[in-house]
């Protein structure tokens, strides 16, 4: 088999599905895609063309076709069965687009652990997201710690946050309906007015601005707010002036796509993607998968799963995840 069908983002809020060539090399592997998941903040702003040009070199995906805005072949939440390669018969996590099948280099597939069903695998981008933001908020031990906005970022960094001992870890969203939630994955709750106030750390992933002022609002005396949205282009207004000086707050921008400085002597990319999938076998997480769709039907359904607020990670069903 030398092309397989994927997603391809054809214009603005387009897509279509293309017969796309597989690469070749002695170096790569084969794999038959089982799952992939839509990651709703990022492939938004992709779905829609708002990825800033600034941004457009860093903003590209591992295995991404195409170049910004479009047409490109965007994604990076796939699982699949390794049919070559030392991981043959296994399944591995691979940062690939929505795809049937691809080839890739051996090392950039990552074997999903046998504690790790395969559909909930495609957690494992988020998951690592959410483990940099952990990094790089410093929180400790008993720390009062508040997650603005319960997307599956800010719900998996809340539920790592939790296991911290002596945590108290609030989950702030305007949908009352992510109260259940928070209580699955063992978090309070609170609308943005009733949250808790003098936080050790504030971590924003709601990438808005009215929910950037009530981090700042709710983070205590020499407080950490980790800014860990990605706003896309234009400008967010910040609300500097109050008492965001005087509590000498700070404001720690975490992305991805670095290792925090503290850790980079010790961890490299692929120790981390392991970590974050060893850390996805508590099964309370399947509450994070909110849909799924069969492959054959996704250029119907790609936008309206992308406009839904209801959205957190929703699954992609290959034809191969039923062999």
């Amino acid at each position: 088999m030398h092309s397989a069908p994927a997603l391809w983002i054809t214009g603005p809020r387009q897509v279509e599905i293309r017969q796309t060539g597989l690469a070749t090399g002695s170096d790569l592997i084969e794999v038959e895609t089982l799952y992939t998941g839509i990651s709703r903040g990022t492939e938004r702003l992709v779905f829609e063309g708002r990825v800033p040009s600034e941004e457009q070199a860093r903003m590209r995906a591992p295995f991404q076709e195409g170049d910004f805005p479009h047409p490109v072949k965007y994604g990076y939440c796939a699982v699949g069965r390794a049919l070559s390669g030392a991981h043959a018969g296994q399944a591995v996590f691979v940062l690939h687009p929505h795809q049937a099948r691809f080839a890739i280099p051996e090392q950039a597939a990552v074997p999903v652990p046998e504690t790790v069903p395969p559909a909930r695998a495609i957690l494992a981008a988020n998951m690592e997201t959410a483990l940099t933001i952990l990094w790089d908020s410093g929180i400790g031990p008993g720390d009062r710690v508040t997650v603005i906005g319960t997307g599956v970022v800010g719900a998996l960094a809340g539920w790592l946050a939790a296991r911290i001992p002596g945590t108290e870890v609030t989950l702030v969203d305007v949908n009352r309906d992510r109260a259940k939630i928070a209580e699955s994955l063992g978090c309070a709750y609170s609308t943005p007015d009733a949250a808790p106030t003098g936080c050790d750390a504030v971590i924003h992933t709601s990438a808005s601005a009215s929910g950037l002022a009530t981090s700042i609002a709710l983070a205590g005396l020499e407080a950490t707010v980790v800014e860990a949205s990605w706003h896309g282009s234009g400008t967010t207004p910040v609300p500097l002036g109050g008492a965001f000086h005087s509590k000498r707050l700070r404001i720690v921008g975490s992305q991805v796509g670095r290792i925090p400085p503290a850790r980079a002597p010790r961890w490299d990319y692929r120790r981390r993607m392991e970590k974050a999938l060893s850390l996805l076998g508590d099964p309370a997480l399947d509450v994070l998968i909110s849909g799924e769709t069969a492959f054959d039907d996704l250029v119907q359904e790609y936008a309206r799963i992308l406009d839904d607020p209801a959205t957190l990670c929703h699954r992609i069903r290959y034809p191969g995840s039923a062999t």
